[in-house]
């Protein structure tokens, strides 16, 4: 099991944070190349020609490596709903059928259709939220619902950002490929920490961000889209998603025909000298130690947490049906008004989700701060 990596980040003892599912610090090796990349952007005449195109094949080649995929088939975009956005522009969804999407998912994966639903002739389906907690039993219950219109897509969370329901997304994957639809999977909640192996799993599209499990910077995100889907018009019309526009040419438009992969979906302006180092940082360390080690350290935290909290009137999901790096707490007359502050106030950071207490710890949490944790929640609960 990978031990505590808290001395690569620049985080007190006193610090307690397990709030990863909003936003990660920033380990130190990644701050140090963001004050450089600055530095390099304050002089522009000292950058190598093709220091741009290292700097995406890099950051491409990163986020392939955590979902085992191929560098080209990812496109370098700034955000999940730009890549569902993308997936939108690129399928067609036949009207009369469903597109399914979770109840209470976040609004990436689930805004875009309800805005096309009218126009484009299909009904988005939600899934309501199991009372026994089993996502993945309600979605394919969904998918395999006789009588129903025939399925052309599920646009799911692989993790519920907001109760940490654990969607079997292979299970789910195998019933839509049985009936001809796509899949699309918001992977912000599991990159880098629950394994993903897309040519298995063979989803149309993935899409996750950096900032909050991959230990990177805002505003940057990468969208795997499947071979058969690479045909597709980009969201944007870039240079770059071009055979041979180039300035450096003698003729600029020389070539218009798209580049027959998916970097013809990168964004426009993805020349981001200083985010794309480290957001490639902070995946490449998340290759190294794996997702093995690090689901293990973090099942090992939330399980510490969840065992102690029980005899205290909250409600924790069964372990196999929650995610191994979040935990989410329910209770049975509402949340304690002042509860998320009063820990704040004691250095312990954890998040309100939909009336839920969301703990989310990382490869620098360990021990001391589970059990930080579980005093004070102990004592105000009690209280």
């Amino acid at each position: 099991m990978l031990a505590s990596q808290r001395a690569l980040f620049e985080m007190p003892r006193q610090i307690c944070y397990l709030n990863s599912a909003s936003y990660s610090p920033l380990p130190l090796r990644t701050q140090e190349a963001g004050r450089a990349a600055v530095g390099r952007k304050g002089t522009p005449w000292t950058l190598d020609a093709s220091f741009a195109h290292q700097q995406h094949e890099r950051a491409r080649a990163a986020a392939a490596r955590l979902i085992n995929a191929e560098a080209a088939d990812i496109a370098l975009i700034p955000s999940i709903s730009y890549g569902v956005a993308t997936a939108a522009k690129i399928l067609t969804i036949e009207r009369g059928t469903r597109v399914i999407v979770l109840e209470d998912d976040h609004s990436s994966p689930v805004l875009e259709w309800h805005a096309r639903a009218q126009a484009q002739g299909f009904a988005v389906e939600t899934v309501r939220r199991p009372h026994n907690g089993d996502w993945s039993a309600a979605v394919l219950s969904a998918i395999e619902r006789s009588g129903a219109a025939p399925i052309g897509l599920a646009s799911i969370s692989s993790v519920h950002w907001s109760d940490s329901g654990l969607i079997d997304i292979d299970r789910v994957g195998a019933a839509l490929r049985q009936r001809g639809a796509a899949l699309l999977v918001d992977a912000t909640q599991s990159a880098g920490v629950l394994a993903m192996d897309v040519p298995r799993l063979d989803p149309d599209f993935v899409i996750f961000p950096t900032y909050k499990w991959l230990l990177g910077p805002y505003g940057r995100a990468f969208l795997y889209v499947a071979k058969r889907r690479q045909g597709g018009i980009p969201l944007e019309q870039t240079a770059g998603g071009r055979r041979d526009v180039r300035a450096e040419n003698a003729v600029y438009f020389t070539d218009l025909s798209y580049v027959p992969d998916a970097r013809r979906f990168d964004m426009g302006e993805r020349d981001h000298f200083i985010s794309l180092e480290m957001a490639s940082i902070g995946m490449e360390m998340m290759a190294e130690w794996g997702t093995t080690a690090i689901a293990a350290r973090l099942a090992m935290l939330t399980e510490r947490i969840a065992q102690r909290l029980h005899g205290l009137g909250v409600g924790v999901p069964e372990r196999h049906l929650r995610a191994p790096h979040i935990l989410c707490l329910s209770f049975k007359d509402g949340m304690p008004k002042g509860l998320i502050e009063g820990l704040a106030s004691e250095g312990i950071y954890v998040a309100a989700r939909l009336g839920r207490l969301r703990i989310s710890p990382h490869v620098y949490n360990d021990e001391e701060d589970a059990d930080r944790l579980i005093e004070a929640l102990a004592r105000r609960l009690r209280a």
